[in-house]
């Protein structure tokens, strides 16, 4: 199965169903099921900005299952929409910045799963054992 590895808090904040969009510089034609991999360094001004949300931010393993639906670029009806959702708070610092250009991955059926212990990588990468 498909992995990606992402900082914290973003990745708990995925696995919370808080955040639905993961943003890259890179594009993936690859849809379906993501496990979400919490990496082992940390966003440290993010991590203050979330601190009162009280999440567990486990690192280096794997936290949650997702399906990656869509990869869209970020433009600015993108940004609207995200500033529009009731969670819009995630979202600040990586779409006020009209310069800020990439991809969005969209993230659905977000699962929860007890966390499995693993080194995460660059890109997508592969994790065969089951879930």
């Amino acid at each position: 199965m498909k992995v990606i590895t992402i900082k914290q808090p973003f990745a708990s904040l995925i696995a919370e169903g808080l955040k639905e969009y993961e943003f890259r510089t890179w594009k993936t034609k690859y849809r379906g099921e993501v496990l979400i991999h919490a990496g082992k360094s940390v966003d440290k001004e993010a991590m203050k900005r979330f601190e009162s949300l009280e999440l567990n931010y486990p690192l280096g393993c794997i936290i949650a299952k997702a399906t990656l639906s869509e990869c869209v670029e970020v433009n600015d009806e993108l940004k609207g929409k995200l500033r529009s959702k009731e969670n819009s708070f995630v979202y600040l610092g990586t779409t006020e910045n009209s310069e800020w250009m990439g991809y969005g991955f969209k993230l659905e059926n977000i699962q929860k799963i007890d966390p499995i212990k693993i080194n995460g990588q660059l890109g997508l990468w592969e994790y065969n054992d089951v879930i």
